[in-house]
């Protein structure tokens, strides 16, 4: 079975550059610890992409087309459709002074960061350190190498909804996917995440980078829920229309059928509402609440939506 542009595909890889066969990259977690690089946030095992939608370096992923579910391969890389060529321009000089006057004191391999006056920040390594100039390479490490990689596809992912969940996976890797529920037409998919201890930020970017992958193989309708719009939404925003709601929920409308019980209990409200007592009244040595003699802003309507019914019942009996 062979590969195409946008296939939802499961591989193992292993990145090394190819002159000293140093390895910088790789999906299995023992291979992470011998080299070196293992990351306690990584995470590792086999990882879905879609092929031709830039989940992997352009050389890869160009390489993955026309290749066999199974199989293993060396890919080559070259530097330009790797880490790029070396640029002789983004090799600075900076004066010791400059470096001493923020506590650091440069050496050769030192990795450094530079805030340009743009308040761009770029990433070095020290070339040099000599007569009070520091040599600054802003190259990527591996520019200009070419790369290897040992590629092996576990599997080509056909069923819909695994396409999806594979995505959501490379997306959003620490989501719990039980809490994720899909629903997918022929050219529209809806994805709800039910999980309400994820973070807001990440969620929101997860979403950017989904909608992007899904209509890349070849969904034109995505919806998200809870979305964008609704996660950028400041937490008193979102009470206040949940209390908004309530209350509108509680608010009869003007003609609306009301059952004799309510219409009676409606009258012995406003009847106890309009009595007046005096500071005091009551029982000896009782305190008693004031009243107040003016009538309720609720009962006011529901007497003059009474009073209008029985006009237009005296016009129909009239007629």
């Amino acid at each position: 079975m062979k590969i195409k542009r946008g296939d939802v595909v499961r591989l193992h890889y292993t990145g090394k550059i190819k002159e000293t066969g140093e390895i910088f990259d790789t999906t299995f977690e023992e291979t992470a610890r011998e080299a070196g690089i293992y990351s306690e946030k990584g995470i590792y095992g086999p990882v879905p992409i879609a092929v031709g939608a830039g989940h992997v370096i352009k050389g890869l992923d160009e390489q993955l087309e026309g290749l066999e579910v199974g199989k293993k391969y060396e890919i080559p890389v070259p530097p330009e459709k790797g880490f790029g060529k070396r640029d002789p321009k983004l090799i600075k000089t900076f004066t010791l002074g400059q470096f001493r006057r923020q506590g650091l004191y440069p050496f050769p391999g030192m990795d450094v960061e530079v805030t340009t006056e743009g308040g761009k920040k770029l990433k070095g390594r020290v070339l040099s350190v000599s007569s009070g100039r520091v040599r600054v390479d802003f190259n990527h490490p591996f520019a200009g190498k070419t790369l290897l990689y040992e590629v092996e596809i576990l599997e080509k992912i056909d069923d819909p909804i695994e396409k999806v969940k594979g995505l959501i996976e490379l997306r959003l890797p620490r989501i719990d996917l039980d809490k994720v529920t899909i629903e997918v037409g022929e050219k529209d998919v809806k994805v709800v995440f039910k999980d309400p201890e994820i973070d807001r930020n990440t969620l929101i970017l997860g979403e950017i980078l989904l909608e992007s992958d899904l209509k890349f193989i070849g969904y034109e309708e995505v919806e998200f829920k809870p979305g964008a719009e609704e996660l950028l939404r400041p937490p008193e925003a979102e009470m206040e229309q949940e209390e908004g709601a309530a209350e509108t929920e509680e608010v009869k409308e003007p003609g609306e059928e009301e059952t004799a019980g309510e219409q009676e209990s409606k009258r012995e409200n406003a009847g106890r509402s309009t009595e007046t007592e005096e500071p005091g009244e009551g029982e000896e040595g009782e305190d008693r609440p004031v009243k107040s003699t003016k009538k309720s802003k609720t009962v006011r309507k529901r007497a003059a939506s009474r009073k209008r019914e029985a006009t237009r019942k005296k016009k129909e009996d009239a007629g």
